[in-house]
């Protein structure tokens, strides 16, 4: 029987051995006659082959290995060292191939050169290149489980740090700035590759696995505010704010200036109290929300075509650049510039300290995160044989479930590259082995195991059970509750629904939603439900005679149906502003919606 090949999952032709061709294609590819972007797959099932070019695919770099020896041999790698052939020569040659999901379910790889037998057909470069470049900073990565490297890699991204040098010159939207980054004591060989040091993310402290009167319950952590006021954790939240002078048909432009008083939606004097002459906040003022940080006026919205002839007598309206609900801040720097149309363009970056408090989100770099549940006195944190009291208190139930040894490790790892004064090399599937750590801890002086006696910080009492503390990298994430909180009276609603807006940026409403109702109806609590499910209440006139919604005439103080007309009965009825929207969406398509009253009494 012949077997098929596909290219591209179209039909190409029959060929007398499949699993021949397959090999027969590789070799060529291998020579340079077939682009080395093809790859190829024998499906032995169906006896068929897939030959593979397309885009989007995940494609991995190989070593080629021949009888159980690998063609990148010393020779080339002393031509890399002297820059006399490159990579891609490698690829041309044949010695480093990219294989794609479906090649490699022919392929047998060794991981390490010590592994390879005549059946190995390829070796990993090094093992390390399985992971991203985030998910490798993670030291002693081989020994967690893998839902957790991702997560580890995944918060790595949100860390805040140093993300440019020239952070001072730049308007970048909603950054952040780590005021002292480290370079992590245990490291991995991509810390020195990714050039780590010029833009860490971290800090490197002491971590305690204890718990603590139940204030780090359910991945909460806690903080040693001494440690707070040294600096751990401290950070500053950049934003910018943008106004242009724009042009408007018939010569008309917004103009950037202290509004005047009889300008159509003008504030209040004490709005515009940071502005200078020249309409825009000077630099380290210190505002608060609904302060105005740009004052800019611009043309009254609409002309009427006997306006555009009398323009003093329409009122230009207030536009300025305001600071948002629960913003506040220092201004920290002014530009003024022109935008690519040639248009006046003012920014202002702003600036605010943030301190870190209860709520806000760290992590290790093990996906162990946690939000401060707690931050304790130094006095009362408990304290170790030797004096040393932990900057941060992580809950012990996060490690059985969650099962990252590499947590535990570096924490050992840590304490061993602080006391001897070097780093740690913990790339994952080649790092220092944890017995050579544990000796060496044994020899400065330490327990082998990285536990400790403690002690109660309240009390002074021994804690009857010994602590496992040591070293750790943790890093501050964005999400911090100063970005977060938000709380609402009364305030703006939407127009078309009348219902309260969305977001906390705009002073939204916090929506209960169906399963939260649900809640209360099992408390009993119907008179709460009757309070929260009217944000749109609206009282509708109705004729009872027809059931259409009538008319409220105002200026004539008196009411009417538009059918039935002057002499119907009309009643007032309380309901949603959403559904007297779709009951006037059914009368557009010409459906009509009848409302049957009936006595409430």
């Amino acid at each position: 029987m012949m077997g098929e090949v596909y290219t591209n999952g179209k039909f190409s032709g029959s060929v007398d051995d499949a699993r021949q061709f397959a090999q027969q294609v590789r070799e060529e590819r291998r020579k340079g006659v077939i682009p080395s972007n093809v790859n190829v797959h024998y499906s032995e099932k169906l006896d068929e082959v897939q030959i593979e070019s397309g885009r989007g695919r995940a494609r991995r770099p190989l070593i080629a290995v021949k009888d159980g020896r690998p063609m990148l041999t010393e020779r080339h790698i002393k031509q890399l060292e002297k820059n006399e052939i490159s990579w891609s020569d490698l690829v041309k040659q044949g010695i480093i191939e990219f294989l794609d999901a479906a090649e490699e379910e022919n392929s047998f790889i060794a991981f390490f050169e010590r592994d390879l037998t005549p059946e190995h057909t390829h070796l990993e470069i090094s093992p390390l290149v399985m992971l991203g470049l985030a998910t490798s900073l993670v030291p002693y990565g081989n020994f967690n489980q893998s839902t957790r490297l991702n997560a580890g890699s995944k918060n790595q991204k949100q860390a805040l740090g140093f993300y440019a040098a020239n952070y001072a010159v730049r308007m970048d939207m909603d950054v952040n700035i780590l005021h002292t980054p480290q370079v992590p004591i245990v490291e991995t060989i991509m810390n020195d590759i990714s050039r780590y040091e010029k833009h860490p993310a971290g800090q490197n402290i002491i971590v305690a696995i204890m718990s603590y009167k139940g204030y780090n319950m359910e991945d909460a952590i806690i903080l040693n505010q001494g440690s707070i006021d040294r600096g751990f954790g401290r950070s500053s939240y950049f934003r910018p704010s943008v106004a242009e002078e724009l042009r408007y048909a018939g010569g008309l432009i917004d103009e950037i200036s202290i509004p005047d008083k009889n300008v159509k939606g003008y504030k209040s004097e004490k709005d515009y109290k940071y502005l200078e002459e020249d309409g825009i906040i000077y630099p380290e003022a210190k505002f608060k929300e609904g302060d105005v940080v740009i004052g800019k006026t611009s043309p009254p919205r609409f002309l009427s075509s006997l306006d555009e002839y009398n323009l003093a007598s329409s009122t230009r309206r207030e536009s300025s650049v305001a600071a948002k609900h629960g913003e506040q801040g220092i201004v920290d720097f002014v530009l003024i510039t022109e935008s690519e149309e040639g248009n006046k363009l003012i920014q202002v970056r702003v600036r605010d300290e943030r301190v870190p408090e209860i709520g806000d989100k760290f992590t290790s770099r093990h996906g162990q995160k946690g939000v401060v549940g707690l931050i304790v006195p130094q006095a009362d944190m408990p304290f170790s044989a030797s004096g040393i009291v932990p900057d941060l208190i992580f809950s012990p139930h996060g490690i059985p479930s969650r099962m990252t040894i590499s947590h535990l490790i570096e924490m050992v790892a840590g304490k061993v590259g602080s006391l001897g004064g070097r780093k740690i090399n913990g790339t994952t599937f080649d790092a220092e082995p944890e017995e050579k750590l544990r000796r060496e801890l044994l020899e400065l002086g330490f327990r082998e195991d990285g536990f400790e006696t403690m002690y109660n910080g309240q009390t002074g009492e021994i804690y009857r059970a010994r602590i496992f503390i040591g070293n750790m990298y943790y890093l501050k994430l964005k999400h911090m509750v100063a970005n977060k909180l938000h709380s609402r009276a009364r305030g703006p609603i939407q127009l078309l629904t009348r219902q309260p807006t969305e977001g906390r940026a705009k002073e939204g409403g916090l929506r209960l939603g169906e399963m939260e109702k649900d809640t209360f109806v099992a408390h009993g609590a119907s008179l709460l439900l009757k309070e929260r499910f009217d944000s749109d209440k609206t009282t509708v006139l109705v004729c009872e005679g027809c059931g259409v919604i009538a008319i409220r005439d105002e200026f004539r103080k008196r009411s009417y149906c538009p059918i039935c007309g002057d002499n119907a009965e009309i009643s007032g009825i309380e309901v949603s502003y959403a559904f007297k929207l779709i009951l006037d969406e059914f009368k557009s398509l010409g459906i009509y919606p009848k409302l049957m009253l009936e006595s409430k009494y």
